[in-house]
């Protein structure tokens, strides 16, 4: 195909008959190159070394991609509806984060990137003294168009420094650098130093990756050495060496037969450098705020 058919078909591609709103412009997809197939209905396939595209902030590789329309819609009518499914060493990057996989099915319609295939993505700190980079494997990622949020399903695992979390689906907002797991989450800092090793595990947890700070609830449990502390939640500074634990919190440590329980009104506070529990008797108000998704109220 030559030069001028090429940037034909491109604006055939790219410019819509009828008038979108502009939140649907977000999610529109543009492919590069010179595809082979039936312009007019599709579906049209691209092949390169690699295959570009971009949809709103996210850029796409891959070998192949294959652009369709709803049956029975002529593509070029279908602008806002169509789908492209990139397959063969998929990579997308945006902003900080990269991801990669061996297919990604990416609808306009939703504006959501599926990603499969031994998924994995990495998310770099904007600066060196920021912290760690965020590592994320799944079973499947979604990419968000409509903001910079992805979600990840099956046997999900992160970990960014010494941190390590489990969980069957994670939601990872870019922006705010802060991560939700749920589906029995559990969240290990490995041992250093003179620190034997910690297991935080509970209904859901919430991470904060830059500032290292976590908020745990539902059936809390911390499992440091011979240390068993429960409780209903805990908001936990990896930094500072220090959990905050309450909600009827009880420590006991195994090998002492030592028992430590937070009065009705007050919390436990557990330094996990020292491996020292006490109780404190006076309120403690987790920042939960802190640890909001977006939209949340």
């Amino acid at each position: 195909m030559n030069r001028a058919k090429t940037v034909s078909l491109l604006a055939l591609l790219t410019v819509a008959a009828p008038v979108l709103a502009q939140a649907d412009a977000n999610r529109l997809i543009t492919i590069q190159g010179g595809p082979r197939g039936d312009v007019r209905n599709g579906p049209l396939t691209f092949t390169g070394s690699p295959v570009k595209a971009k949809v709103s902030t996210l850029n796409i590789e891959a070998s192949q991609a294959v652009l369709a329309a709803p049956r029975g819609t002529p593509l070029i009518e279908a602008k806002g509806k169509r789908t492209a499914n990139f397959t063969g060493a998929v990579k997308v990057t945006r902003g900080r984060l990269s991801a990669a996989g061996s297919t990604l099915a990416y609808d306009e319609t939703t504006g959501q990137g599926v990603l499969s295939g031994n998924a994995s993505a990495t998310f770099s700190p904007e600066k060196k003294e920021d912290g760690d980079t965020v590592s994320i494997k799944a079973a499947q990622m979604s990419l968000d168009v409509d903001n910079n949020v992805s979600t990840s399903t099956g046997s999900v695992t992160l970990s960014t420094g010494t941190q390590n979390g489990q969980a069957d689906r994670l939601v990872f907002d870019e922006d705010r650098e802060l991560a939700q797991l749920t589906g029995q989450p559990s969240l290990t800092r490995a041992a250093k130093a003179n620190q034997k090793e910690l297991v935080i595990t509970g209904q859901e947890v919430r991470a904060l990756t830059k500032t290292k700070t976590l908020y745990v609830r539902g059936g809390v449990k911390l499992v440091q050495g011979t240390t068993t502390t429960t409780g209903d939640a805990v908001y936990y500074d990896d930094r500072k060496n220090v959990a905050y634990v309450v909600g009827n919190a009880v420590s006991v440590d195994s090998k002492s037969k030592v028992t430590v329980k937070a009065p009705a009104s007050g919390y436990l506070e557990q330094r996990t450098d020292l491996g020292r529990v006490r109780a404190l008797n006076s309120a403690y108000k987790v920042p939960a705020e802190q640890f909001k998704l977006r939209g949340e109220k």
